[in-house]
């Protein structure tokens, strides 16, 4: 037992280590020559320790970031730290390099706000060519002082979904489609984008190419490149912070039409809460620190169980601080696997582990707060709650099989043995079973030598009887 639990918790570290590594240490491509791209943390970003325009004003780089898969808390913190800092290097400009499915409307919230309020502009750029910008990252395009997308890209399909990208429905879902729609073509009055568009790609999920994007006055222009983007968006007046600017990169591109580029990448704590803010990695770990602990604390000295299922269970914590998890979930499954380990040591023949199942299976499913319209991945919580069923069903079936099995130590375990007469049993005499000599009495006489089975327990005395011939029990 402890070699299996033991290779499970290292399976749970493995698997953590495994994911994490595949989902942030893919590389990215610039799209401009790497002669002329530094790239910079965020952190290193804040401290101020990055390229600043000369000393003469001109504003001689632009800063660029990439938003690339869900845009979470983390996607936030990313954006609101490059902007502060891009401001404070006097960057010419900040260039979101976007390729998003959409994300959590209240992260949304926060960066569309931040955007129409930037003290800096925004350039807003959809690429590379097949990249796609919908739901939530519908507003952030159009947010932006300048947006454009590269040839081949498409945006629309502003619809709001569920976390596992089904409807919401009932009354919940038609609040969340009229705010929805109202924050799209608020976004569009302000930015001067085409405001009926922008509600239809909510109600009804309309979608654009980048030509037809234009046509419908939905971005500005269709850029090629860093450098078309930033020569076609030279020239254009945008308000910047209440004050109307004509934007002017010229500065920006070298001798050679080369951009000065500084790309900000994401810090080790941002790609970390990036990660578990996903819901169904939230809920892995909630499922893997339980899981963990309980193994430690029911085989003490293992450590590796220990040790996962105390950083899974700090990282789910983590997760709790930004993703809207109700109170209700966390409880139900808190409730349902302290069910399931109660059955092992307080056996009620199926009670106590079914009705921790049954917790587990309604905490699953309502772990996010319902405004929210984020949910775990039915598939998942099927998988999870089906295996912990499956380990309550064994250890019922075990549990059966102890009841009905003889016991075959103690007193308790005497009854039936077969013993070998030392003395005459006339009554009462001296019998050898197992190795030991005990005070036997017989109803019947018996001879010594002679065989006998012992039918029940007195004390420390045998009451046996003659074995009949032929009698196996």
């Amino acid at each position: 037992m402890n070699v299996v639990t033991g290779l499970l918790s290292g399976l749970l570290v493995g698997g953590f280590v495994w994911s994490a590594t595949l989902a942030y240490c893919a590389p990215s491509v610039p799209s401009t020559p790497p002669s002329q791209i530094e790239s910079v943390t965020s952190a290193e970003v804040a401290s101020g320790t990055t390229p600043r325009s000369d000393e003469s004003g001109s504003a001689a780089v632009v800063y660029r970031v990439r938003v690339v898969g869900p845009i979470t808390p983390a996607t936030v913190d990313y954006l609101r730290v490059a902007m502060e800092s891009a401001h404070r290097a006097h960057a010419a400009g900040l260039v979101v390099v976007i390729d998003t499915p959409g994300g959590l409307l209240e992260s949304t919230r926060l960066i569309v706000q931040g955007f129409l309020q930037a003290p800096l502009p925004i350039l807003v750029y959809v690429s590379p060519g097949g990249a796609s910008v919908t739901s939530a990252g519908v507003f952030l395009t159009m947010a932006a002082h300048i947006a454009a997308m590269a040839p081949g890209t498409s945006i629309g399909a502003a619809h709001p979904v569920g976390s596992q990208g089904q409807d919401i429905e009932g009354e919940m879902g038609k609040k969340v489609e009229n705010f929805t729609a109202g924050f799209g073509t608020a976004i569009a009055q302000r930015r001067g984008r085409n405001v009926a568009w922008a509600e239809k790609a909510v109600r009804e999920s309309v979608t654009a190419a980048e030509k037809e994007a234009v046509a419908h006055h939905v971005v500005d222009f269709v850029a090629k490149d860093l450098v078309d983007l930033l020569i076609r968006a030279s020239g254009r007046e945008v308000e910047v912070a209440g004050v109307l600017r004509t934007l002017d990169f010229r500065d920006v591109l070298d001798s050679n039409q080369v951009p000065r580029v500084v790309d900000v990448e994401m810090t080790l704590r941002q790609r970390v809460v990036a990660f578990v803010s996903d819901p169904n990695i939230a809920y892995l770990l909630m499922m893997g620190a339980m899981l963990g602990l309980y193994v430690e604390l029911s085989h003490p000295g293992l450590i590796l169980p220990g040790v996962a299922g105390a950083i899974c269970l700090l990282l789910a914590l983590l997760a709790a601080q930004v993703l809207p998890i109700s109170s209700t979930g966390a409880l139900l499954l808190a409730v349902g696997m302290a069910f399931v380990v109660a059955e092992m040591f307080f056996p009620s023949f199926g009670a106590l582990g079914v009705g921790g199942i049954i917790a587990l299976a309604l905490g699953s499913l309502f772990l996010y707060t319902p405004e929210s319209a984020l949910s775990v991945d039915r598939r998942l919580i099927a998988s999870a709650v089906g295996t912990v069923a499956s380990f309550v069903a064994l250890v019922l079936v075990i549990l059966v099989r102890d009841r009905r099995r003889r016991p075959s130590a103690g007193m308790e375990g005497m009854t039936g043995e077969v013993a070998v007469a030392l003395t005459d049993l006339e009554p009462v005499g001296k019998i050898k079973v197992r190795g030991e000599i005990w005070k036997a009495r017989s109803t019947t006489p018996v001879v010594a030598g002679s065989r006998v089975r012992i039918v029940l327990l007195h004390g420390l005395e045998a009451q046996v009887e003659p074995e009949k011939q032929g009698d196996d029990r």
